[in-house]
């Protein structure tokens, strides 16, 4: 089970849902759109910790912020931010983007709404809610499964390069984020397997119940 697999676990169809009634669209293209928009933050994590700086950023971020607990009742977290409630840092989707994207969101917004359909409007108002859940389940995966950055950071390039292969927004992040993505001179791991963890089947222990 690798990264994308969990995300798009979590999006059941209640979820999905009672986002695309928030931001008007029909649930196909809000799975869609999600779909894109994940691939996209892993991408751009995935870029960002191929430096030891946006690493050790990310570490932080986790520590202080992040512990996975938001998907553990991830309806009442959705509903939350639909009504305007955010408990800190942990669901604020627009710091977050911030963090990840920088100042590229619009770019990735636009591709995005040409590949699923919605609108601009429909996908900045999507990106920013589904943004808490990538940071969560990172976290959930490092307090949970004991991982350390190192291998937080290979399970993010796994999954990039992943997404890349199967023709996902690689191309998009390529030239737009000029990352691990597209084609870039950063080494992908080769093997799910750091310190003898099998990564993929920690996830998948983590998650698989979902």
């Amino acid at each position: 089970m690798d990264l994308m697999q969990i995300l798009q676990s979590q999006l059941s169809d209640d979820v999905v849902g009672q986002i695309s009634e928030h931001i008007g669209a029909k649930p196909e293209q809000t799975a869609v759109a999600a779909n894109d928009i994940f691939a996209t933050l892993l991408g751009g994590l995935a870029n960002n910790v191929s430096s030891e700086s946006g690493l050790s950023s990310l570490g932080s971020a986790l520590d202080r912020d992040h512990d996975g607990s938001v998907v553990d009742d991830l309806m009442g977290m959705v509903g939350g931010m639909l009504q305007g409630n955010q408990a800190g840092n942990a669901t604020n989707g627009a710091g977050i983007l911030g963090h990840i994207l920088g100042g590229q969101q619009e770019p990735v917004a636009q591709q995005i709404s040409q590949s699923s359909g919605l609108n601009m409007s429909q996908v900045m108002k999507l990106m920013p809610i589904l943004a808490p859940i990538v940071m969560s389940v990172l976290g959930k995966a490092r307090n949970q499964g004991g991982l350390d950055l190192g291998s937080i950071a290979q399970i993010l390039m796994g999954s990039a390069q992943n997404n890349s292969q199967q023709g996902g927004m690689g191309d998009l992040l390529g030239s737009i984020l000029g990352g691990v993505m597209g084609g870039g001179q950063q080494q992908q791991p080769q093997q799910s397997q750091q310190g003898g963890i099998d990564l993929g089947g920690l996830l998948g222990g983590l998650f698989g119940k979902r």
